[in-house]
């Protein structure tokens, strides 16, 4: 997927359709951080790494926009990416798609927070470099 460094793919589970075996729209946020935390397990350690680390990673926003429907058993490629990262936040997008045609895309915003405090602080370094060798790759 062009512009994305990583991808990932998953089936769409009857438990995340309705009555019409189409996927409940909530499905997708959830399917973004499927791919997310596979992002920062290929590229940084995994989030037990960034936990470990002292941090939590809150997510602060969520963005998604239609354009298919997906259905059951349908498989789902998502493209993710780290678009933005300054100071204690950063910007995750994403690409949804199935055999090539765009399902959705969107956007998470996260924030860097002291996992005992929960007070914001900067993103590590160690975490900056990782996403910025991961997109290097795109």
């Amino acid at each position: 997927m062009q512009g994305f460094p990583f991808t990932t793919d998953v089936r769409v589970r009857f438990a995340e359709t309705d009555a019409q075996g189409i996927a409940h729209h909530a499905s997708f946020v959830v399917w973004f951080e499927v791919a997310r935390v596979a992002y920062l397990e290929a590229f940084a350690g995994g989030y037990r790494a960034i936990r470990e680390r002292g941090l939590e990673a809150l997510t602060i926003e969520v963005h998604v926009r239609y354009h298919r429907s997906a259905e059951f058993d349908d498989v789902l490629t998502i493209g993710v990416r780290c678009a933005e990262l300054r100071g204690a936040r950063f910007r995750y997008e994403y690409r949804v798609e199935r055999e090539g045609e765009l399902v959705a895309d969107g956007w998470t915003g996260h924030a860097t927070v002291d996992r005992e405090t929960y007070r914001p602080t900067r993103v590590p370094e160690w975490l900056a470099d990782a996403v910025a060798t991961a997109e290097s790759a795109a």
